[in-house]
């Protein structure tokens, strides 16, 4: 059983992304290392009739974090409440979830990076002991009292594993990091997830989709459903490469995956600051956009390409962003002579 604990304000999920999730490991695509790991501990973990030792997940968003957490929850046959570290204000919010909490069950946090740090220590002694330190009362007549809470597994999930404190991440016996999705991991995707939106797709147009995603199998969804409505409107019933091309020319996804922010941000750093470096608060007000989304959503994937790079200055643009870009570059080096390449 799955239970979301959100705030009103948020968003829930669109229900036909939500029904393109696998839900058991060997339907699992990709991240084959952590995926292997993963099983291990779960069988471990159940031959000895134990709860799943404190799990972190880390990586850019869209590369499966959720889906794997709600995974491992159904491999492990244990009930998961889902909720996000933002809507975790006061520690009597945290201390209510945590000693709710049947035998074996399962806590979901989304974005655990930025849970406040008085909130945060609720879960030291929960994690490590399974007991809940709380004060009780008033001011001058408070009192400290421990309480036990039932074993249970703790799943976080960030995208800013430098954010969270030392503390918290030494609590957590199982730690994993996503990296972006191969070519060949995101077809496999691409040809599943097709096939349940009855979209008739042949290899090329496959191929093609895979790789403008990103390395990502949350922007290859979105896409296959937006190439979708092109091809509905179009009456078309086999799609190709052609209709792919043209769909995602239409949405200003190029052949890379870049989109119209991508561009806008390293023409920014080329023409406005030189090509760097350049602080990334600098960089958000110059494009209108918040920093959380530049470093989160933007950047890993350019950094990953090759056209930008972090340095502790600010953010350059590399030689080849220069090539992508069409732009002659005032400080050529021999980086200048690489070719671009999709992963």
């Amino acid at each position: 059983m799955i239970e979301a604990i959100f705030s009103k304000e948020e968003k829930q999920e669109d229900k036909a992304l939500y029904s393109l999730r696998p839900e058991l490991l060997s339907d699992f695509v990709g991240q084959v290392s952590l995926k292997k790991n993963i099983h291990v501990y779960i069988t471990a973990a159940q031959k000895r009739k134990e709860a799943l030792d404190h799990t972190l997940l880390s990586g850019p968003p869209g590369l499966g974090k959720t889906t794997l957490s709600l995974i491992i929850a159904k491999e492990m046959k244990a009930n998961v409440r889902i909720t996000s570290a933002p809507t975790i204000e006061r520690t009597g919010d945290m201390a209510a979830l945590l000693s709710s909490l049947r035998p074996k069950e399962i806590l979901f946090i989304d974005e655990i990076h930025r849970l406040k740090p008085i909130v945060e220590e609720v879960l030291y002694s929960a994690m490590e002991d399974f007991k809940l330190d709380l004060n009780l009362g008033g001011k001058g007549s408070s009192r400290a009292v421990r309480i036990n809470i039932a074993p249970f597994t703790l799943i976080g999930a960030t995208t800013k594993p430098g954010s969270m404190t030392q503390p918290l991440i030494s609590r957590f016996g199982i730690i994993g990091r996503f990296n972006f999705y191969h070519h060949k991991d995101l077809e496999s995707i691409a040809r599943r997830n097709a096939a349940k939106l009855k979209m008739n797709m042949n290899a090329t147009s496959i191929s093609e989709i895979s790789k403008r995603s990103r390395g990502t199998p949350r922007i290859l969804n979105r896409l296959l459903r937006r190439v979708r409505d092109f091809a509905d409107v179009q009456d078309v019933s086999l799609i190709n490469s052609d209709l792919v091309s043209y769909a995602l020319g239409q949405m200003q996804i190029d052949e890379y995956g870049l989109d119209d922010m991508d561009r806008r941000l390293l023409q920014v750093i080329i023409e406005h600051f030189k090509g760097g470096p350049v602080g990334i608060e600098t960089l958000s007000t110059s494009l209108s956009e918040d920093s959380t989304s530049l470093e989160e959503v933007y950047e890993p994937y350019l950094i990953q390409l090759g056209f930008l790079k972090r340095t502790r200055q600010g953010r350059m643009a590399t030689p080849l962003s220069y090539k992508y870009l069409k732009i002659e570059n005032p400080k050529p080096s021999d980086d200048d002579s690489s070719s671009l390449n999709l992963f």
